[in-house]
């Protein structure tokens, strides 16, 4: 895995201006053309509706009338839009510009189709990018913002200066489907976060606790109890749950405290339960005393591919 230095310091050192064009101007291709215009680029971009383009058009970029036209104008090309299937009915028609051509495509997608999407373009004779973006349009191109990638080591090490205006950019691997799978994983652990916010802002309700006031708890907790995802990620790794603080079975008894006090409070207790199970069965194979990152174990793992 590697990285560039952060955005802003990238930006900083003005990146050799190459022209860049933009596929798709929602707001994150909104965000991206004007990162690469900002930064001296000449940026041509589409999008199916023509007024999309208009605030970047005056601005300094140039408007393709369609797909092909933008891809012919640009060594790289960046793709943002809807989904897989958009992206690949936008690509198709134009398959045959993208030869010699370098394709990052930044739309969001799970594993399948951002595979079966970087062999096409392959097949096209392009050199693939598929990439993730963390950050919202307004943090594009700032330190806040960062990037995965994965698919043509080449490519991406040809273009990493310019990537990295968009964010401080990250290569995962040469699999062009690793990008959309850290995509997945760090999303549901995104949403395992809003479970258990959600869960708490109901017991707060169920004591008409105001949400606000018990959010300024939990984000302090939560900042603090993240300091402990390293280490649970280095005994995942070695396999080593040895541990002499946070046992499955201390936990246990403390979430079988928490479903308790759920239900008294008249509150389902859904979003909880599933991780008393990961711990049910670890515990039940002998590994108590082990470390609360076993649970992990309790979720099969794929057959080697």
């Amino acid at each position: 895995m590697t990285a560039t230095p952060t955005a802003t310091a990238t930006a900083n050192v003005t990146a050799t201006p190459q022209p860049v064009t933009v596929l798709g101007l929602g707001n994150l291709g909104q965000a991206i053309a004007a990162a690469f215009l900002d930064a001296g680029h000449p940026t041509t971009v589409w999008n199916r509706t023509r007024s999309r383009a208009d605030a970047l058009v005056a601005r300094g970029a140039r408007r393709a009338e369609d797909p092909a036209a933008a891809i012919a104008a640009s060594e790289l090309v960046v793709v943002a839009v809807l989904d897989s299937d958009t992206a690949r009915a936008v690509l198709d028609p134009a398959a045959d510009a993208l030869k010699g051509r370098t394709l990052v495509n930044l739309t969001s997608s799970t594993p399948g189709p951002s595979g079966e999407l970087a062999a096409w373009a392959t097949d096209a004779g392009a050199d693939y990018l598929a990439g993730a973006v963390y950050a919202v349009p307004q943090t594009l191109g700032t330190a806040d913002a960062f990037v995965l990638y994965s698919g043509s080591a080449a490519a991406h090490e040809r273009h990493r200066e310019r990537l990295a205006l968009l964010g401080r950019d990250v290569f995962v691997g040469t699999d062009p489907s690793l990008a959309a799978v850290h995509d997945v994983a760090v999303l549901s652990g995104m949403y395992g976060m809003f479970a258990g916010f959600f869960q708490a802002m109901a017991l707060a309700r169920s004591a008409a606790i105001p949400a606000a006031d018990l959010t300024e708890h939990l984000v302090t907790w939560l900042k603090a109890a993240a300091d402990a995802l390293p280490g649970f990620a280095r005994e995942i790794d070695s396999g080593d749950y040895s541990t002499d603080t946070s046992s499955l079975e201390m936990n246990a008894a403390g979430l079988d405290s928490i479903l308790a006090a759920t239900e008294a409070q008249g509150l389902p207790t859904d979003l909880i339960a599933p991780v008393r199970a990961l711990l049910a069965t670890q515990i039940a194979q002998g590994h108590g005393g082990l470390s609360l990152a076993r649970a992990v174990e309790s979720l099969p793992a794929p057959a080697a591919r």
